[in-house]
């Protein structure tokens, strides 16, 4: 059931669509419509053009105007364009009522997202998790994918009422569901299982917007090669490796990374990856230091963090990338200036500058990590001599 959004060898082009509406303004949304771009084209597409609209809030039947729409459509056909993108998710109405429009294929941020979380699984557990997510989007939108609601045609001992294409598939897609969501209690099982029988180790688990370098520090932290790549959602499976940093073993894991807007329907059926969040004993959050909505990024994961487990876990902050950061800065800065800066007041004493890519500070940042490692293992085992 998992559909990609293009072949691989295939571009297409398409256009970008956003409603600038309460405290959003321009420049916010700016830099919202980057990331949309970003993520088409990590998906496999290149905007050719961007179309914005002030409104108090979006058009309830076609997300913007009217004459907006008219203006998109133009455009769209006079250019050739394959795909119409929005910056927000698209109620079935919407949906249905833009593409009878408009002509062409419509995309919501949401699916976006989940044709990238698609073409990025690859173990069973992150394919059913997807699978499923991607079913629960398409159920209350079937009358927008199907045209052909006439009756299905009886034979011999078949006649009677029949029911419609569209019972038919929303009766299938119900069944595919409630598969999906028995697989992935069979799965929770198994790796609630598995992290039992991880021991008391301390667990650490690296957190962040995504694409901001979580598994390259994963890489450099743990020895070991989790695959890492400068695209959104780079990796869906968390990983799990033991690192040791002087005397001290503590587990480290590598999360999927948070983004604006995360569809609703990732948060169930990714269930068991966001159990490394609840059950960690630290996060690191790795912040990218380089981009130029790193703020919002922060706050955003904050939020999301929040919304998992409803409770302030113990956080180091991490920026990363201080190597692009310092060329992004024609004013000669150093990594004492860093620290003497208002970013490191976010964690007083939990805050380290970094970069993985070149390994520089990376001492300090096992230092820091072996202190905070140690302060929970001896609140753990008070009477221990491991550490003494």
């Amino acid at each position: 059931m998992t559909t990609h959004l293009t072949d691989e060898s295939i571009v297409e082009k398409c256009v970008l669509v956003a409603v600038i509406h309460g405290e959003i303004n321009e420049q916010t949304a700016r830099e919202y419509l980057d990331e949309l771009a970003f993520l088409a084209e990590t998906a496999g597409a290149i905007a050719q053009k961007v179309f914005t609209q002030k409104l108090p809030y979006p058009n309830p039947r076609t997300y913007v105007g009217e004459g907006k729409l008219q203006e998109i459509k133009d455009y769209v056909v006079a250019n050739g364009m394959d795909a119409v993108i929005f910056d927000d998710e698209l109620s079935p109405s919407q949906l249905r009522n833009i593409e009878n429009f408009l002509e062409k294929k419509i995309i919501d941020r949401s699916i976006l997202i989940l044709d990238i979380f698609a073409s990025r699984a690859s173990s069973f557990h992150s394919k059913t998790q997807v699978e499923l997510a991607q079913l629960q989007y398409m159920l209350p939108r079937l009358t927008r994918m199907w045209t052909h609601l006439e009756r299905q045609k009886g034979g011999i001992g078949m006649r009677g009422p029949g029911e419609s294409q569209i019972e038919t598939d929303r009766r299938i897609i119900q069944q595919r569901i409630s598969l999906m969501k028995e697989r992935l209690r069979d799965i929770d099982k198994q790796m609630s299982i598995q992290r039992g029988n991880r021991g008391q180790l301390v667990r650490v688990a690296l957190v962040g917007y995504t694409n901001v370098g979580k598994s390259t520090l994963m890489n450099l932290l743990s020895k070991s090669e989790v695959f890492a790549e400068n695209k959104l959602f780079a990796t869906l499976d968390t990983t799990v490796r033991k690192v040791v940093i002087e005397n001290l073993p503590f587990l480290l894991t590598d999360t999927v990374g948070f983004i604006r807007k995360l569809p609703k329907q990732l948060f169930e059926s990714f269930k068991s990856t966001l159990d490394e969040v609840r059950e960690a004993d630290l996060l690191v959050h790795v912040v990218d230091l380089s981009h130029p909505n790193f703020e919002d990024h922060y706050r955003i994961v904050n939020e999301t963090l929040l919304e998992i487990d409803k409770v302030e876990k113990p956080t180091l902050v991490v920026f990363n990338k201080i190597d692009l950061y310092f060329s992004n800065h024609e004013d000669e800065m150093d990594l004492n200036d860093l620290k003497l800066s208002w970013m490191s007041k976010l964690k007083p004493n939990a805050c380290v500058f970094i970069s993985a890519t070149d390994k520089m500070n990376v001492e300090e940042l096992k230092e820091v990590l072996y202190a905070h490692v140690q302060d929970i293992f001896r609140v753990r085992y008070p009477y221990s001599n491991f550490l003494y």
